[in-house]
């Protein structure tokens, strides 16, 4: 496949929302049942945003929240599966750790289901004596980012 043309960016204005909850429900188990809002959201959040583009296809998408000294972790990583295989996924990991706000921080956390070998090729060690998870059924109201900032954000 000639890659030439394809693009990465990293501004998180231009993701198109509906593009990525359509690459997420195509290339994401993990995602399927995500609503635009709430990505919507989680984009606001994080920093930096990385989007892989193919003319106006969008075809790739990370995410990565940090403190930018101690802790960062990488989040939503997806390739259209028609792309995977020639080393975009690689290159879209790759500029995520290679941001200003990541690529200093002691220690970067990913999670995986099933893609473990792919991210040991990159660095990543799998770590099982400190993960922990809290499934958060009953969050508290935090007030950070309302859904209708989030709208005003990314609307277009």
């Amino acid at each position: 496949m000639d890659s030439s043309h394809i693009q990465f960016c990293l501004d998180r204005a231009k993701v198109d929302l509906h593009q990525l909850h359509n690459l997420l429900t195509i290339s994401a188990f993990w995602a399927r049942e995500r609503k635009i809002e709430d990505l919507a959201i989680a984009i606001a959040n994080s920093d930096p945003v990385v989007t892989v583009w193919d003319k106006e296809r969008l075809i790739g998408f990370a995410r990565a929240t940090s403190d930018c000294v101690y802790r960062a972790a990488i989040w939503d990583v997806a390739i259209a599966p028609e792309y995977r295989g020639v080393g975009l996924g690689r290159k879209l990991v790759e500029t995520v750790l290679s941001h200003p706000r990541v690529n200093k921080v002691e220690r970067v956390y990913l999670t995986t289901t099933h893609q473990q070998s792919f991210y040991e090729r990159i660095g990543f060690k799998c770590n099982d004596t400190t993960t922990m998870v809290l499934d958060n059924t009953h969050p508290l109201d935090s007030g950070f980012l309302l859904e209708e900032q989030a709208q005003e954000i990314f609307s277009t």
